[in-house]
């Protein structure tokens, strides 16, 4: 056996597994080789030469203790290479990046970030990542923590999971993240927007701040009687942030799930939606005059908001800026108008929706041909490709198409949408387009439909005052072979209230 600083450690503990222990007691920054995703992983990529830099061992030192360990446990003759004669003993060079490891060996460096948060997700103590992070790795890109984050769900790590530990994950990257350039983008463009709105956010988290700060003084129910109005007028304003994470999921995302990067988006949207349900829940327990819980809900809200603005900042928007083309922020901005702003009016300066939007600049009239326009031959007669669109979008339900492989294809573009839809949607999975929470009723309508068991799936919801009925169906050709799914969503507010009969014209 020959022992060198590029013998891999995964190598060396599958041929001696007994140098686990030895490992163990060598230093307490080792234990991320108990874990078996870690072995798995970082085990296949890191050198000898890395393994003493994470002891913080001379390699030399570490080579001669594992060739006397394997030769007491086996009597096998063992010989150790020099390692200041090796290439990859780079440790003591301040040029690299991850100690052993040459910056741009971007696979190292994330089989490393991901042994760091396995080993968060085993309880580690978090000042030695902290320290482990710092010895490692220097300069790291928010496109690294992305991809990190899709490794670990591409590798059975559930996203709640991630979810959960997720402000863990940017507390170890903070101060690295914080070295980073300021994001610096035209006017007009959507990640302009993003942080208008971002500014606009904290502004009124602040004044959310400062005036619960006067509860201490006051005890909480003078505090309500003297606040309780102007927390609910900002708890109405902060409401509206809801439209910011809509254009985020309907607009961003779908167009970084074209480059597969799904994973950071799927956990943002999670967390998104504890967001809105800690609003919802805020403006509950104070009309409920329950003090000490929307006290503390507030709390709450303020601070997951603020976290998930440096996670935007930080991480999504810059990994986004490196990914996408100016072409694809041109298909982000499509639609945003749909869906609307929080607070803002977007500045201009960049291309616009109106410039870019081949969507809604398409001519409403359709196809003519020499002799007029072109009419589609349907079950029961014929319509042009306008009729069929005015039909569409007058109908008082909205309707959406998803294909057989599910693929949304078609929503109708009515004039006031219960649920926002935007173009990014269209060409998109579905089950990229529901937040995770819902994601297995999604998935098992889907199967059940496609397996013939099912025809229709029905909900009802109660959504700002308004009885909201959606309905699924499972949409078959003539020989019943699956086709889609066709959802229909109508306000049945007011014909929930209907009875007895009306037969006379009530125009007065």
């Amino acid at each position: 056996m020959e022992l060198s600083p590029k013998t891999k450690i995964d190598d060396l503990l599958s041929g001696y597994p007994f140098l686990l222990e030895f490992f163990l007691a060598k230093s307490p920054r080792y234990k991320l080789l108990q874990n078996p995703v870690s072995r798995k992983t970082i085990g296949k990529v890191a050198s000898l030469a890395q393994v003493a830099s994470i002891g913080g061992l001379p390699i030399d030192q570490l080579l001669s203790e594992i060739a006397a360990e394997i030769r007491k446990n086996t009597g096998e003759e063992v010989t150790a290479g020099q390692g200041h004669d090796d290439e990859e003993a780079p440790a003591r060079r301040d040029e690299v990046g991850i100690r052993g490891a040459a910056p741009d060996d971007r696979t190292t460096r994330q089989e490393i970030l991901k042994g760091i948060i396995m080993d968060l997700h085993s309880d580690e103590d978090m000042e030695i990542l902290k320290q482990r992070f710092h010895d490692l790795v220097k300069d790291i890109d928010p496109s690294e923590i992305a991809a990190m984050e899709q490794g670990l769900i591409e590798e059975g790590m559930p996203e709640s999971e991630i979810k959960r530990l997720c402000d863990v994950h940017v507390e170890v990257f903070r101060e690295s993240l914080a070295s980073q350039a300021a994001l610096a983008t035209p006017p007009g463009h959507p990640v302009h927007s993003f942080m208008l709105e971002n500014r606009a956010a904290e502004e009124i988290t602040r004044e959310m701040a400062r005036v619960l700060d006067k509860a201490g003084g006051l005890g909480e129910e003078e505090f309500f009687r003297q606040y309780r109005d102007e927390l609910e007028q900002l708890m109405e304003r902060l409401a509206d942030i809801d439209l910011h994470y809509l254009r985020k999921e309907n607009q961003l995302f779908p167009l970084l799930e074209g480059y597969k990067i799904s994973g950071p988006s799927q956990v943002m949207w999670a967390l998104h939606d504890d967001i809105r349900d800690a609003i919802k829940t805020a403006r509950g327990e104070l009309a409920a005059s329950r003090e000490h819980e929307a006290i503390n809900t507030f709390r709450y809200v303020i601070k997951s908001i603020n976290d998930m603005i440096y996670k935007e900042e930080n991480i999504l928007f810059p990994m986004a800026m490196e990914t996408l083309s100016d072409a694809d922020w041109q298909k982000v901005g499509q639609g945003e108008s749909e869906i609307g702003y929080a607070w803002i009016i977007p500045e201009q300066g960049v291309a616009t929706e109106e410039t870019f939007n081949p969507v809604f600049k398409k001519s409403a009239e359709g196809p003519k041909s020499a002799e007029g326009p072109v009419f589609l031959d349907l079950a029961t007669g014929q319509l042009t490709p306008e009729q069929v669109n005015l039909i569409l979008t007058h109908l008082p339900v909205e309707i959406s198409f998803v294909d057989e492989n599910d693929e949304v294809r078609y929503y109708s573009q009515v004039r006031h949408k219960i649920f926002p839809r935007s173009p990014g949607v269209i060409g998109r999975k579905v089950q990229n387009c529901h937040p995770p929470a819902s994601l297995d009723k999604v998935q098992k309508i889907l199967d059940e439909f496609k397996s013939g068991k099912k025809d229709a799936a029905d909900f009802w919801i109660e959504k700002e005052d308004r009885f909201i009925y959606i309905r699924y169906f499972a949409v078959r050709d003539d020989n019943q072979t699956y086709k889609g799914t066709l959802e229909v969503v109508q306000d049945a507010t007011a014909l929930r209230g209907l009875t007895g009969q009306q037969r006379l014209l009530d125009w007065e």
